[in-house]
Order: structure tokens, then sequence, then C-alpha cells
């Protein structure tokens, strides 16, 4: 049995989202959580949702909860923010401590698993850059279960989480997209992500900074792991492989 449609009221008032329905007359079978980058709102990730399309699926695309300071008009995921005094430029990695407990236990585990009746496995993240950390720290935290998946683009797990504290290797899969020239996304940061991740597929673009998709070559490896990781009350799609 799918889950059932989630509505604004499962959700606490306090966090800001917007929930996009499978297409028509389609089951809610999957969810895609949407988590935007730093500075941005959730209204062009909620774009994103609508775009994608995704058969069974309902995309719920979530607000940071913090504003950025001097009514900037953007928010982020970070426990503070830090300033870099020679570019002026916002520090990405301050800690995702508040932010993984808004998304895995009051989104994921008190909503989407406790009032909507989903599993573990029928939910999907995709986050890019601050956002994909968030999701990354999420999936990793997240004990005796796996999510469907987490995309994450240009997003790497916190240096604030310690591997240590991890029980275990998540059962997760990931598909971490960079940027082939000035990625934040680092070799020490792909080894990081797979000492924390049992499977972890690593797609390199040949573009010189990490950025949302651009074309159809770039987009085809998250569909394509889409197609792998979505479930079907219709059955598998011809030629798609689920991963166990």
């Amino acid at each position: 049995m799918p889950g059932q449609l989630p509505t604004k009221a499962d959700f606490p008032s306090s966090v800001g989202l917007s929930i996009t329905p499978p297409p028509a007359s389609q089951p809610p079978t999957n969810v895609l959580i949407l988590l935007h980058g730093l500075g941005d709102t959730n209204a062009s990730f909620t774009k994103l949702g609508q775009q994608l399309n995704l058969p069974e699926t309902v995309c719920i695309a979530l607000q940071a909860p913090n504003p950025l300071p001097f009514d900037l008009g953007g928010f982020h995921w970070g426990d503070d923010m830090v300033f870099d005094q020679n570019t002026g430029e916002m520090d990405v990695d301050t800690g995702f401590k508040a932010s993984t407990r808004l998304l895995l236990d009051t989104l994921i585990k008190q909503s989407l698993i406790g009032k909507c009746g989903y599993t573990a496995r029928e939910i999907m993240i995709f986050g890019f850059a601050q956002g994909g950390m968030v999701g990354l720290q999420a999936a990793a935290e997240l004990d005796g279960d796996e999510l469907g998946g987490v995309v994450s683009i240009g997003g790497f797990l916190s240096l604030s989480l310690p591997l240590a504290s991890l029980s275990k290797k998540s059962q997760t899969p990931i598909l971490v997209c960079k940027a082939s020239r000035g990625s934040a996304v680092t070799d020490s940061a792909v080894s990081k992500l797979k000492d924390a991740f049992q499977y972890v597929e690593v797609k390199e673009w040949k573009k010189n900074g990490d950025g949302m998709p651009a074309n159809r070559e770039e987009m085809l490896p998250i569909m394509q792991f889409f197609a792998r990781r979505l479930r079907s009350t219709r059955g598998v799609p011809a030629g798609s492989v689920e991963l166990t």
C-alpha cells in the first residue's frame, strides 16, 4: 500500500514547504524531497519538481529554516553564519544539526512515515550544494533504515559530522554530481562519502564550478538513478535494475 498524499496539515505550520502531487491520476507511491542551495528559497525547487514530473512521485520542496541577514531574501541550512574575511562569501559548511533534525525527525520520521504511512525506502532526496549536504547527513544518520536514495549536486558530508558517530555504513545509495574543475566535492570529500555510504556513484561533469544540470547529458545520470530507485505500482519499467 502506498502512503497517502501528504498535505500541509501533515507538517508543523512552522515548516516552509510546497507539495507537488504526482502526474494526473497516478498514486503517490514515492516522495522526492527537494533541498535548495545556500541563499535560495524553495520556489525554484517547487518549479523543479513540476518540471521533473516523475511518475507516481509527490515532490516536497523544503525551505531552509534560517533567513539570511540584512534582508537578503534567501535562506540557509547552517547552524551558524560565517563569512570568509578574504572573499566576503559565506562559509557553506557551518554544521547542520538543526536542519538535519528538521529533515530527518520532523519531515521524514514524524510526518511522512508516522502520519502519511510511507516507508523510508519510498522517500528520496535531491539537494543542491548546501541542501545536498543536509540530505547526505540525514541519510547517513538514519539508523537501521535506508532511504530510496540521495542525489547531491556539489554537496558533500559536513566536516562537523564525525564518522565515528555513525554506527555503520548507510545502505542508502547516493549519486554525487560534481564539476571537473573548481568543485566543492574534493577527492577527500569523496573518500569520506565512501566511508559513510555502502553505495556511492560519482558523476563528473565537464564544467567549471558546481551548478545545477544545464543540459540533457548532465541530467541523464540523475534520471537513470531515479529510474532505478523509484518504486512503481505498475511494475518495474523494462530495462531498469532494482538495487537491494
